[in-house]
């Protein structure tokens, strides 16, 4: 993900001076990026672990912990905002950070480029759950954190101040040995921290329900060689800030060429060429 999203860096023809990313980790995006794209990077994030085991990039970098609901930046300080994954995997988190950090610290014209789960994250574990708590327990309740859906990104960033608005979805799938093996990944080895966040989560899954959610998993999900796949979905968001320079939409009516003259339009190419 941290790839795919220097990689819409690089699709923007500019040098950024000066760029930050929130909720780095382990410079997952640092190290994709390149001096011709960004000059200097600030990565912030609220674990000084994974700062300090930071990948090494070619970019010049520096370290800051701080939380990254209160970045400790000054107002129109940055060209470019990044941020993988972290910490805009709850919609309740990113819409406070967006709106009262991320959009704060960019410069006029500045452009932000996130990515966070979408909304069909992890869709055969929390199916294979849900069935097998029906059958050994009567009922239900959820075990991952729930995620956003794709049409509320562009309110939350219009909301936020942001225009030239752009949000693209991609799926990663992951090959797991069993459900066990994806819900150690969702619990910390990986610092996901992907199981249920909520207030009033049932806070235990019983031995046979759990069971039960491994064989169904496997029955309606599992692959060939016996792997079970775990889906993610990413959303990709780009915003611009507001500058006097940046294009704007004609007004409404103001069109001098017809949709319905598309239909003539292969008339027109060929007879341009004669």
């Amino acid at each position: 993900v941290g790839g795919r999203i220097a990689d819409r860096g690089f699709d923007i023809t500019r040098t950024f001076p000066l760029a930050l990313d929130v909720g780095s980790g382990r410079g997952y995006i640092a190290q994709h990026l390149t001096k011709e794209t960004v000059e200097k990077l600030i990565q912030v994030d609220i674990a000084e672990n994974a700062l300090k085991n930071a990948v090494e990039s070619e970019i010049p970098t520096v370290s800051v912990v701080a939380d990254e609901e209160f970045l400790p930046f000054k107002e129109d300080t940055f060209d470019l905002v990044v941020s993988s994954l972290s910490p805009l995997n709850s919609k309740k988190k990113c819409t406070c950070i967006v709106n009262m950090s991320i959009h704060q610290v960019l410069k006029p014209d500045g452009v932000f480029i996130g990515a966070m789960f979408g909304g069909d994250t992890l869709y055969e574990l929390r199916c294979s759950l849900q069935l097998a708590e029906l059958e050994r327990e009567g009922g239900f309740s959820p075990h991952v954190s729930p995620f956003t859906a794709v049409s509320d990104l562009g309110h939350l960033l219009s909301g936020a101040g942001f225009n030239t608005l752009t949000v693209d979805t991609d799926e990663i799938q992951v090959n797991y040995p069993g459900l066990f093996e994806v819900m150690e990944d969702l619990q910390g080895k990986c610092s996901m921290g992907e199981s249920n966040c909520s207030w009033n989560r049932k806070p235990l899954l019983h031995r046979e329900t759990m069971l039960a959610a491994a064989a169904i998993y496997r029955e309606m999900y599992g692959n060939s060689d016996g792997s079970v796949p775990a889906t993610f979905q990413v959303y990709y968001m780009i915003g611009w800030k507001f500058h006097e320079s940046q294009a704007r939409p004609a007004q409404r009516g103001s069109a001098t060429v017809s949709f319905r003259d598309l239909a003539k339009i292969d008339g027109l190419h060929s007879r341009g060429k004669k």
